[in-house]
């Protein structure tokens, strides 16, 4: 019985993907024959079959998953600890300055080794 259930809900699943991408091929295609519309008229058309395709997209299985991920996701960035205007710049000087630090060290070990190569070549 289970096995029914989830057969009819992925059937309408998949034609509620079909009447999104007919709502996006809809925007799609108007957008460009109606060209010669204001573009603002065209900004608004296209913002309602959108919200309408994203409605009806979240409404399938798939949809409400990514919903939910898109929730948790959010949940857990307000969890983090950011670090504060002083720390950033602090951690930015010290990653400057290695950097620095490591570039005179390559240049003077480049300069070492190409002074000893032609010193043995001639």
């Amino acid at each position: 019985m289970n096995a029914k259930a989830e057969a009819k809900e992925s059937r309408f699943d998949l034609v509620k993907w079909l009447v999104v991408v007919v709502l996006v091929a809809v925007g799609v295609v108007g957008n460009q024959l109606y060209s010669e519309e204001s573009i603002l008229y065209r900004v608004i058309a296209l913002l309602v079959l959108g919200v309408v395709a994203a409605f009806v997209a979240l409404k399938t299985s798939k949809g409400q998953a990514f919903f939910s991920l898109a929730k948790e996701a959010r949940a857990e960035i307000r969890k983090v600890v950011w670090p504060t205007r002083q720390e950033t710049t602090q951690t930015t000087l010290i990653v400057v300055a290695v950097v620095l630090v490591m570039a005179l060290l390559l240049w003077g070990l480049d300069s070492l080794l190409g002074w000893l190569v032609s010193m043995i070549v001639g």
